[in-house]
This record gives structure tokens, sequence and C-alpha cells, in this order.
């Protein structure tokens, strides 16, 4: 049903006073054709604030369960895992201006959701490192520029419980109410410092990436931690071991990590490779109360992994041929590049990587005519003033 919250319960979720007009409200839309007025007021306007919220942290198949919208002065909360058809959404949206926050897991989700791609973007985030705040979350934006002090509660949620309890929902109307005026801060600082251009490139970056969504699984995704360093045995076992982690999280639907740690599977690792038996490796195993039933399945991959021949391991990728280790010319143009790029960031007061990270470094050190390749557009006008890039 469409059901129209009054604002008395967000007065718990903010902790000082503030002259910052409060939320007036949010309309839930939980069930089928109720979203006529959310559709209805996207039609009106060319820009609408969004945020979404996933079970990523609760489920091993990731699923959106929450879609904030903030359109015509009103707040809408969509429950994304109720039998609704969002046909007429996506295109509609698809044709607006978008207005999120640390949008780069939305925009990967939403596009392996239903290959949903933006037309255009301003990312709060990515506005307040480009202004070099100290702090970008969007509590510590809403805070030091409002004086609204937020419940972070809801940043470790389980979403997909239903039904959502009103305080989590008061949490997910706040984090689209302040985008609007937040954005117009940041946009007018970004303008007076000159760096409007940069946020647009930045945020067709943003774009860009979403649609590339998650990475696939890869046989290789068991190198874990130090597995580098394990010979034979231990590589079998960790194998092993790292795909029963994936099978049981699969079955449990829940996140890997909660089944067991990356550290916990490469301790086992580190005892087979030492030499240990199956009840040495398998000495000590807590799994906790909640998975205290894997141990047998656990104890099955142990010995499937000492069993196992280390010549069947996938192969490690072999190395790129147009990727070949630098030579010390190279490495040392790279070290006064970053020390150029250092100097750079500090003086214009933003984190250095915004400029190149390490791996851009490389490449610049490589091939330095191919500068404009590698970076967008402004982080390649402000590197191409290093003097190593002049000579």
């Amino acid at each position: 049903m469409i059901s129209r919250f009054l604002p008395h319960p967000v007065r718990r979720l903010l902790g000082v006073k503030t002259q910052h007009p409060r939320i007036s409200g949010f309309t839930l839309i939980e069930q089928p054709g109720h979203l006529q007025p959310l559709l209805a007021a996207i039609d009106q306007v060319s820009e609408v604030v969004m945020d979404t919220e996933a079970d990523n942290m609760y489920r091993f198949r990731v699923r959106v369960c929450l879609l904030q919208f903030y359109v015509c002065g009103e707040v809408y909360l969509v429950d994304a895992l109720a039998p609704i058809d969002f046909g007429s959404l996506w295109p509609r949206l698809a044709k607006k201006h978008l207005v999120m926050h640390g949008s780069d897991f939305d925009l990967r989700l939403l596009y392996d959701f239903c290959q949903f791609r933006a037309k255009s973007l301003f990312d709060t985030m990515l506005a307040a490192q480009l202004l070099g705040r100290g702090r970008i979350g969007l509590a510590s934006l809403i805070e030091d520029n409002f004086g609204v002090k937020l419940d972070k509660d809801g940043q470790k949620a389980n979403w997909s419980r239903r039904p959502i309890t009103q305080k989590l929902l008061d949490y997910a109307a706040l984090d689209v109410w302040y985008l609007p005026a937040l954005r117009d801060i940041l946009t007018r600082e970004l303008k007076r410092l000159g760096r409007l251009e940069w946020m647009d490139q930045q945020c067709k970056a943003q774009i860009e990436a979403g649609v590339l969504g998650f990475s696939p699984p890869d046989e290789n995704d068991w190198r874990i931690g130090r597995s580098e360093r394990l010979r034979a045995r231990g590589q079998t076992v960790l194998h092993s071991v790292w795909h029963w982690r994936q099978e049981q999280a699969l079955r449990l639907d829940t996140p890997p990590f909660k089944v067991c740690s990356n550290e916990f599977l490469t301790r086992l690792a580190m005892t087979a490779d030492e030499g240990g038996s199956e009840d040495d490796i398998l000495s000590g195993v807590n799994l906790g109360k909640r998975h205290s039933r894997l141990i047998g399945s656990l104890a099955a991959a142990v010995r499937a992994g000492l069993d196992k021949d280390p010549r069947t391991l996938p192969r490690r990728p072999g190395r790129d041929p147009n990727h070949t280790p630098l030579n010390q010319a190279e490495i040392a143009l790279l070290d006064r590049i970053k020390e150029e790029r250092d100097k750079i960031a500090a003086k214009i007061s933003i984190e250095p990587t915004l400029i190149a990270n390490r791996a851009q470094l490389s490449l610049i050190a490589r091939t330095p005519r191919k500068l404009g390749d590698i970076l967008l557009p402004w982080q390649a006008s402000l590197l191409a003033e290093a003097p190593s890039l002049k000579e």
C-alpha cells in the first residue's frame, strides 16, 4: 500500500538542533499498482535524487531491497522486494539527471539488476573528494554542513527483513532528503575553485564504470591473503576450503565472510603447508554456534585438499606481454612523477590518488606520451605540469 508517514519519529535521528528544514514526511510504496504517484512526479522534473539499499551484508545473492527518491519536494520509499512492476520506472529514470552519494556501488548494482544506465550524475561524495574534504561520508557531510547528527545504525541493517522498521524508514528517507541542499553547497565551492569541469568528468567516468557491473567470478579468486607464500600442499588445501566456503555461503544464502574469515582459511592452509595432519589442521576449529554443523563438510574439504594433485590447480594468470616490468629508468621516472604528483595534490589540498593512482603512474612512467589516454583531462592537465614529464 501507499503509506504517508509524518516526521515525528525522525526527531530520534537528529542529535543536535539545526536551522535547516526538517523532513516533512515520506510516502512508502510497497504494493503492486501503487507506483503511479512516483512516476507522475518523475515526469514533471529533469532531476531526481536517488539512493538504494541492498542486502549485501546478509545475502550471498545480493538484491536491491529499497529505492529512495526525492522528487518535487517529496520523499518516496519503494520496497524493491515487493511484487511491483518496475518496467515503467527505469526508462523514466534513464532520461533524468541524478543526484546521489557514493554512487559507484548503486550504479553497478542497478546495472546488474536491470541494465540501468544513468544519463548524467552529480555525486556528492565525488564532489567532497574534489574539494579536499576530510570527511566524505554522507552522515559526516550532513553533520558538517547542517549541524545534524544522524544515527548510523542503518548502514549495517538487514534491509531484506520485512516489515521494515519505522526507524530504518526514517533513516532511508534522510539519505535523500539532504542531498539537494548538500549538492548546492558543494557546487558553489566547486565553482569558486574552478573545479566544476573536474566534477563533470569524474561523474561521467563513474557512469561508465557503473555499466561494467561487478567483476564476474574468476578461477583464481581463491588465491587470498598470503597464498603466494604457500607451497603445493598449503595451496591445494586453501583451494579446497575456499570453495567449500563458497558452496556453504551459496547454500545458506549468506555472505562468505559470515561462514568464516579469510584469515581462518589461510590458517588452515598454513598448518597443512607445515606438514600438519587433518587432525592438526582442524585442531581448535570453532565455526561458532551458528555454523557448528558445518564441521563435517569442512573436514571433508580438508581431506580433499590434502589428496588433491597440485598440478590440477588453476594456473596463475600469465604475465601480459604488453605489461613487462618497468626497467630501472622507468622506475626512477615513476618515483619522480609520484613525488611531483604529491606536491601538486598538497598545493590544491586533495588526495594524491585522485590525480593518479599507483597503477596509472606506472603506465605513465612507461609511456609518458600517453598521459592524456591514461587520465581524465583534468588529471592530465595537472600532472602535465610535473617537471619530469616536461623533459
